[in-house]
């Protein structure tokens, strides 16, 4: 089995957020910023890439994303802040 991303669109600094999972974060992140999927990114055009975090399985990303998904909005950010305190679009350094 292979690895896993965790990471967290949004819109723009400080504003709408979703987390997600994928094997693949090149494509999954393409996805989003080209809006080719009928989703709750796409509806908030959620297409910058904020934060990823690898993961050796996709087993352990699956874990901590459903951990992330229950976190309070503010512990999102705080987190998104640890690594990317500007919200800047991490797509291109993939």
């Amino acid at each position: 089995m292979s690895g896993g991303w965790v990471y967290i669109v949004s819109n723009k600094p400080n504003g709408t957020i979703y987390v997600g999972v994928t094997a693949d974060i090149r494509r999954r992140a393409h996805e989003h910023r080209e809006g080719l999927v009928e989703d709750f990114s796409k509806t908030y055009g959620l297409k910058r890439l904020v934060y990823a975090e690898e993961h050796a399985s996709i087993t352990d990303a699956i874990r901590r994303e459903k951990t992330l998904k229950r976190w309070p909005r503010a512990w999102k950010v705080r987190l998104i802040h640890t690594l990317n305190p500007d919200w800047n679009d991490l797509y291109e350094t993939l």
